[in-house]
Formats: structure tokens, sequence, C-alpha cells
């Protein structure tokens, strides 16, 4: 008696897209909602900001995690400086970059001139400036937490970051006896995003909200009167991301950046319907895994880079200044614009993913070196919600290609595990992010015969 072939399980289809449709549909019905109900509209800020608080809840946690367990993997701790200083060193030169790029947009366009500063508005630049808290010393205590958990309950990432590399550099000096350790923070990893997918199911009404929010407070008029900066701005920030990242992309590890923008396609939609780039900085850290770049790699460059890699912001903070400069009929010079801009990016470490943060930074800078231009901060507030996107977009694209740039550096990419995933051969499985042996539902997770990334963090302790 011949037996039947063995039935292989079904496979579960992957119902994330349809969240994705919906984010789309909702930014849609919420830009509908700003522009027809717009006093009804401004009621809703609190399902964007409520959803944006969520997904921050979990930052600290993911970024905890995946800091000591890829920290704690390698066995040579010089690795890890290696790292962390190649990183670093390349954030230094983006962000030099970035910068020069927005003072030569920001003297061609000279948008700020025609604009008219009224009382309110010359009170908002100095309310910003005295809610802001910069400054060197400030900046380097504000890493230290108050107690060794205390940066996992405050959501500070230089914080966490901080208490991270310390318990990984310690499991490391523990060898084989930190190794359970290792594997306990492995499995509240998996308990991290678990917890992330469940909230991620609330982004269409976050994004709904947020959309409505935003146009029904700012309308049209402050979107014609300030199209020129707003319009400037973003093109600048797609010449800087297509022409200097892609180019430093392709030269140094071969791919193209336009595969890898469609491949983060989905966090690109997240960021752009909450305005912050840490609504999708867990799934940076999942994806580029996926892609191929060891743990420990994408452990330090990822987090590292939300505080230091603000490519977006040095942008931003440059054409605001300069739209303030001439708006007030105060134009500064050469050396005026350097040495503000300099401040600005030590000021704006730190500021990363917190939407309106960006304000705070310029009145904060304007305030200590350009006194009275302080006043002109309030012409950009009511635009600065779309202009925040753009710099969370920018932001987000030069930490994925650093990440890859890094990797490439240290020799710790997996290039033919890039190539199958960009090109479509190897696509990231949604349940990545909640890898168990079960699935939800209590049904064995299916096996796809897929090729390992020769970078994993088991060999990586190699």
């Amino acid at each position: 008696m011949s037996e039947s072939p063995a039935v292989p399980p079904p496979v579960k289809r992957d119902r994330t897209q349809y969240l994705y449709l919906a984010v789309i549909v909702a930014v849609l019905l919420g830009i509908g909602t700003g522009f027809l109900w717009p006093d009804f509209a401004k009621e809703l800020k609190p399902l964007g900001t409520g959803f944006v608080a969520l997904i921050k809840m979990m930052i600290s946690p993911i970024i905890f995690c995946t800091i000591v367990l890829g920290v704690g993997s390698v066995r040579q701790a010089a690795r890890v400086g290696r790292v962390g200083g190649l990183a670093l060193g390349y954030f230094v030169v983006m962000s030099a970059v970035a910068l020069a790029i927005g003072l030569v947009v920001g003297n061609i366009l000279h948008p700020g001139s025609g604009l008219h500063l009224t009382d309110a508005t010359r009170g908002i630049g100095h309310t910003a400036a005295a809610d802001a808290h910069v400054g060197a010393v400030d900046f380097l205590l504000g890493i230290i937490p108050t107690t060794l958990v205390s940066a996992l309950t405050e959501g500070e990432v230089l914080q966490t970051l901080l208490v991270a590399l310390l318990v990984g550099f310690g499991l490391q000096a523990m060898g084989r006896a930190g190794e359970p350790v290792l594997r306990g923070i492995g499995h509240i990893q998996k308990l991290v995003f678990r917890v992330l997918s469940m909230i991620m199911w609330a982004a269409p009404v976050g994004a709904f909200g947020a959309m409505a929010a935003v146009i029904g407070e700012t309308g049209t008029d402050a979107l014609r009167a300030l199209a020129t900066i707003m319009i400037g701005f973003y093109i600048t920030c797609l010449l800087f991301v297509v022409v200097v990242l892609g180019t430093v992309l392709r030269l140094v590890t071969g791919v193209n950046l336009f595969r890898l923008l469609r491949y983060l396609g989905r966090e690109f939609l997240l960021i752009l319907s909450t305005s912050s780039s840490e609504s999708a900085l867990p799934r940076l850290i999942a994806k580029m895994e996926h892609l191929g770049v060891s743990r420990p790699v994408v452990g330090i460059t990822v987090p590292t880079g939300y505080s230091f890699n603000l490519d977006g912001t040095m942008i931003y903070l440059t054409m605001a200044s300069l739209f303030i400069a001439d708006s007030l009929d105060r134009p500064l010079d050469l050396g005026q614009q350097i040495g503000l801009l300099l401040f600005m990016m030590l000021a704006s470490k730190g500021a990363a993913g917190v939407s309106g943060s960006g304000i705070a930074v310029l009145a904060s800078g304007l305030q200590s070196h350009q006194p009275a231009l302080v006043d002109g901060v309030g012409l950009i507030v009511g635009i600065d919600r779309f202009m925040s996107e753009a710099r969370a977009l920018t932001n987000f694209a030069g930490n994925a290609i650093a990440t890859l740039l890094v990797g490439t550096w240290v020799r710790e990419v997996d290039k033919n595990r890039v190539n199958l995933v960009l090109g479509g051969d190897l696509p990231f499985d949604e349940r990545t992010l909640v890898d168990t042996e079960e699935d939800g539902a209590g049904d064995p997770a299916p096996a796809r015969p897929v090729p390992a990334p020769a970078t994993s963090a088991v060999q990586a302790a190699g």
C-alpha cells in the first residue's frame, strides 16, 4: 500500500500589507478631514501623539537588547570600538557635508524676503529657546542616567546606548558565564518585538489623527506664504540623499540606492505618516540584520546614528537660519553662518526622532549666537511639521546607508545575501520581528529554505 505524499502546512499570508494600505488611506482621509473640518481635525491630534508615544515606549528596550546582544556576542572589545569609531567619524563628515550643501542652497535661494513679523510670531522664538536645553556640559552630563535602569524608563536614547554598551562589555568579559544572560535577553527581545507588532496595527489611527491635525492647524495660508523654503528644503534633502549618499553607497558597497530605498518603503511610509523617524527605528534594526549586516554593526551603528547622524536636521538648521536672517533683513556673512551652524551641529545631537525638536535647537542656537534673529523663529512654525517629515526621512535614509557602509568597511556584510534581499529573492518576512518557535496562533511557523547570512551574530563572535 503506497503512502500518500505529505501535505505541507499552509503558509499564512502576510497580513501586514493590508496594514500599510490602511495607513495610506488614513493619511488621505486625514488630509481631507483637515481641509473640510479644520476645527474638528485639530481635536484629533492626540491620536497621532498617542501612537508615536506607544512606539517611543518600545525604543529603549529594543536598543538595549540589540546592543547587548551585539556587543556581548563579540569576543574582542576592540572590534566594537572599531565599529563605533568608524561610525562616529563618518557621521561627523556627513554632517559637515550636509551643512555645506544647506549653506550653498540657502545662499542661492534667499527665500525669506518679503515676509512680515507679527507680535505673535515674535514670542514663539523666545519660548522655544527657553524650553531648549543645550550646551556641551549639559549634553555630556545628560548621557549619564540617574540609575542603571532609569535609562530604560525615561526614554533617553543616548542614556540607553551607554548602559547597553556597559552591560554588553560586562557580559563579554564574563565569557561563558554570561551566555545564559545573553540567551535571556534574546528572549526578552523577541517579546519586545511581539509587543511592537501589536502596536503597529494602530498605525492607521495614528496617521489619520496626525495628518488631520496638522492640516487643520496649518491650512493652506502658511503653505502658500512659505512654499519657497519648504520646496527648496525638500529638493535639497532629495539631492543630498540621491547624489551624495547614493554616490558614496555605490562606490563603497556597489549597492544601488533605489533598490535599498524600495526595500525600506514601508518604513518611509510610516515616517511620512507620523513625522518621526523613531517610529521606524525597530524595523530598521530588523531589516538591516535581515539584509546581511552583522548584528554587532547594526546594534551599534543604528542607535548611535539616531543621535549623531542627523543629515536632514543639519540641512534644516542651515536653511532655516538663513531664511530667518533674510526675512528680518539681517543677513549673515559667511563667518557668522559657519560659526552659528557648527554650534547647532553640536546642539542637535540627541534631538533625532522627536517631532518639533528642530524648532527648539534652532531657537537655542540663534539665542546663543544671534539673539536678534530669535524673533523670526515663529515665521516657520506653521510649516515646521511638513519640514519635520523631510528631516525624519533624510535622517532615516542616512542611517540605513551608514549601516551598510560601516558594515562594508569592517567586512561584516554578506554581499551575496544583500543581492538576494534587494533583488527580491529573499524578501523580508514580517514574522521575523516576532521570530519564535511557535506562531502566535499556536501553529508552527512555516520554514523556508533560505541561505543564512555569512555574518550572523554567532559567526561574528568568532
